[in-house]
């Protein structure tokens, strides 16, 4: 990936920080000895004509007073060519006596290089990470109608990525993460997740994507432990309340996006929860809750409201819903339901038989009892204005 280091913005600010500090002017050309910098603003886009000699040779000359009024741009001084990473990128020229500015030549060339280095570090970073950005982009937004799958992996493949080999997508959510904040969580993200085969980028200002490598293309429990380890470096560095959101496993870019489909869907539905104190969400607790979410508002009323019937105008509704989930969940058990609760086996039979009460209906009919489940989880399960009991 060739990019151009030696920008003219950049060249003029080495040129005008330099003449500052050894007060002699300093000129800065490419390749082709145009002047992209120099402590006088007014010979920047001139030709140096004593830099095409410099660069041809690549090595330093020196131009007395006599010899720099017979060549187009120069000055008396010295010019010395400027290389990065073995190849030539054009010049430094110093003005003044060449026997005065000679012992100048070598430091500024070097510190010159040096800025160059940095500047070419900094510019290969921010274009891979850009890189990385589009990738995750792709497979989170893939459609293989109007891409196919072999160009993703291709891209994949140009970055280092293997996108063949088992892995799983996690999300971090950012929605309560301080803009100046979130550099610092990818970079917590990128020291957990450090394995070559693992792609780490931000999505937006909405999420931080992981596709963390597995050891197996079926490694739930490896997935899970993932999270769970980002979540426990995300609270020891920043503090409580960075939700990580996990899908399932995955080995193709189709099963990569629903991967992460699915990681963030378990994030967003875990937050919905107000009185859940674990960070890590997975899928798999939410699955019931990710279909739900693909019907619409009104048929989820419907059905809620057909379902639940008064129950939800009840001024103990939070306690009656908590109590019909617990026991659904605990498998119609009493003593699990009880225990799960912290309530007295008493107490969880007048609140079963108040349901029923209320409903007309007995709660020994499993598959009304699931209904009352799924009804129980549909966010829109609220009174309506202007319903009586």
């Amino acid at each position: 990936m060739e990019v151009s280091l030696l920008t003219p913005s950049l060249a003029q600010e080495i040129a005008r920080e330099t003449t500052g500090i050894i007060g002699y002017n300093v000129v800065i050309t490419d390749r082709d000895g145009i002047v992209l910098g120099s402590g006088d603003p007014g010979r920047v886009g001139t030709f140096h004509e004593a830099s095409m000699e410099v660069v041809r040779t690549e090595r330093p000359a020196t131009h007395t007073a006599a010899q720099a009024r017979r060549l187009t741009g120069v000055r008396h001084g010295i010019t010395l060519p400027v290389l990065l990473d073995g190849e030539l990128v054009g010049t430094v020229g110093i003005t003044g006596s060449p026997t005065q500015v000679r012992r100048f030549g070598l430091v500024v060339r070097n510190q010159t290089e040096l800025l160059l280095r940095e500047s070419s570090l900094i510019t290969s970073r921010l274009v891979r990470e850009k890189a990385v950005t589009d990738l995750l982009q792709d497979i989170a937004h893939h459609d293989p109608t109007i891409v196919a799958p072999q160009q993703v992996q291709a891209a994949g493949d140009e970055l280092g990525y293997d996108l063949t080999l088992p892995r799983v997508a996690l999300v971090i959510d950012l929605e309560h993460v301080a803009a100046a904040r979130v550099p610092a969580v990818l970079r917590t993200a990128r020291q957990v997740f450090h394995d070559p085969q693992d792609v780490v980028g931000t999505l937006g200002r909405s999420h931080v994507a992981v596709l963390h490598r597995l050891l197996r293309d079926t490694d739930a429990g490896a997935a899970l432990a993932a999270a769970r380890r980002v979540a426990a470096a995300l609270g020891a560095e920043h503090g409580a309340g960075h939700r990580v959101g996990a899908g399932d496993p995955a080995n193709s870019v189709a099963q990569l996006r629903d991967s992460h489909a699915d990681a963030l869907s378990a994030v967003r539905l875990a937050a919905r929860d107000d009185d859940r104190a674990e960070p890590v969400a997975h899928i798999a607790e939410f699955r019931l809750h990710q279909l739900l979410a693909t019907v619409g508002v009104r048929t989820r009323t419907r059905f809620a409201n057909a379902v639940l019937g008064a129950l939800p105008l009840q001024p103990d509704w939070d306690v009656l819903r908590t109590t019909l989930l617990a026991w659904c969940e605990q498998g119609f058990h009493l003593v699990r339901t009880a225990q799960v609760l912290r309530v007295h086996r008493n107490t969880l039979v007048y609140r079963l038989r108040k349901i029923e009460r209320i409903l007309g209906r007995e709660l020994r009919d499993h598959r009304y009892a699931l209904a009352l489940h799924m009804a129980c989880l549909v966010p829109e399960a609220t009174p309506e204005p202007g319903r009586r009991s």
